[in-house]
């Protein structure tokens, strides 16, 4: 695959951190802006979850029937007006009901790039790709938090949206020039009609099942990050809000660095072997995370540290379990690719939305949620490795 379409895909799949983390810093100044409390501008977030999960399952069998262009093209342009309507907001209560529809235009991109990555690649070269796109996407949420505190102490948090309103119309421009369509035309199409079929048979895979959830648990864990972090270094630290990017990025940059260790370490071992063992650090750094947070410590670098652990091994995680999920799906990748991604996203919208009910006014929530997340990875994973290496033996004795 050449680097002009990874480049492409890379923004695609940007949309969403750069959607969830760009206005993270803005949570305290929105909520001044709209009347109420950092727990209800939270909402938000959870709203964009939501349209995550619920929209992927849309794009799947259309990408299938239709191809890729099409569906990738109209996604990126309700994103582009959504964004716009977000900017210009007047209540709370609009911009929910705008960020839940600038979700359903954004997952086309994460969608729509998973299938284009399982049209063109094997097991293992989906799973360098997908370790180079999280190069791509790693630098909004370094970049994004960072220019977010910016924007909204100079021009207001409405700039935040207007500059997602730019980014995705040029985006949107890449895609109609640069970014052919991958699925073959000898692939068989699949009618809309059995889109439902399609998913029962997915969900009726406990191998992709397995892989799906190991993936959707462990980004459940970075979106409690994500929801809690606002509070926990701006609030409960002191954190200004415009450096508040600073520790955004570095946790960023470990998983950009992992991801890219990820790439070269599958040149002798496969996706399977590496998400089977970094599972294990993520649960480490969770628990290590809350043994912290239980002692209410007046300084925050020691939460810093098992906080760059967990989102670090999320370079590993991530693009293995979605390599593994992918692989073998052929003509159905765009649905294997939306359950994959609502899986994901809607275990992540109940994780961000559990840190909120749990606000207590410490670290605890967040610490609880993350290593809560750790624990179960583990154990689907493990589950899934069983399941997977017996089916590996039942068909080599047929």
């Amino acid at each position: 695959m050449n680097f002009r379409t990874i480049l492409i895909l890379g923004a695609l799949s940007a949309f969403g951190p750069l959607a969830i983390d760009f206005y993270l810093p803005a949570f305290p100044t929105m909520a001044l802006a709209f009347g109420t409390d950092e727990k209800h501008v939270q909402l938000t977030l959870a709203a964009y979850f939501l349209g995550l999960s619920i929209g992927q399952l849309a794009y799947g069998p259309v990408a299938d029937r239709f191809g890729r262009r099409i569906p990738l093209l109209t996604g990126v342009g309700l994103f582009t007006a959504a964004s716009l309507a977000c900017a210009f907001a007047p209540n709370l209560e609009w911009l929910i009901g705008a960020r839940f529809i600038q979700a359903l235009g954004g997952c086309a991109g994460m969608v729509i790039s998973r299938a284009v990555v399982s049209d063109k690649c094997d097991a293992v070269g989906s799973a360098k790709v997908f370790s180079q796109l999280m190069l791509v996407m790693g630098l909004a949420p370094i970049l994004a938090p960072m220019l977010g505190g910016l924007l909204v102490n100079t021009t207001g948090w409405q700039s935040i949206f207007l500059v997602l309103t730019g980014f995705s119309a040029l985006a949107g421009l890449a895609v109609a020039l640069g970014l052919p369509e991958s699925l073959p035309a000898h692939v068989p199409r699949q009618p809309l009609s059995g889109a439902l079929r399609q998913y029962g048979r997915l969900l009726s895979d406990p191998v992709f099942l397995g892989h799906a959830l190991t993936g959707g648990i462990a980004i459940a864990g970075m979106f409690a990050y994500i929801a809690g972090s606002p509070f926990v270094f701006i609030k409960l630290y002191g954190v200004p809000a415009e450096h508040f990017g600073w520790l955004f990025g570095t946790n960023a940059a470990g998983f950009i660095l992992v991801a890219q260790l990820n790439a070269r370490l599958l040149a002798k071992r496969g996706p399977a072997f590496l998400l089977a063992r970094t599972v294990w650090i993520y649960v480490g750094a969770g628990l290590a995370l809350l043994a912290v947070s239980s002692l209410h410590t007046a300084q925050l670098w020691p939460l810093l540290i098992p906080l760059f652990v967990c989102i670090a091994s999320l370079g590993c995680i991530l693009p293995n379990a979605s390599a593994c999920a992918m692989n073998g799906q052929g003509a159905r990748a765009g649905s294997a690719s939306a359950m994959l991604g609502c899986l994901q996203f809607s275990v992540a919208a109940g994780a961000a939305a559990l840190v909120g009910v749990l606000h207590d006014g410490s670290a605890m929530p967040m610490a609880m949620v993350i290593s809560l997340c750790g624990i179960m990875v583990v154990s689907v994973a493990m589950l899934t490795r069983r399941l997977q290496n017996a089916r590996a033996l039942a068909q080599a004795q047929v």
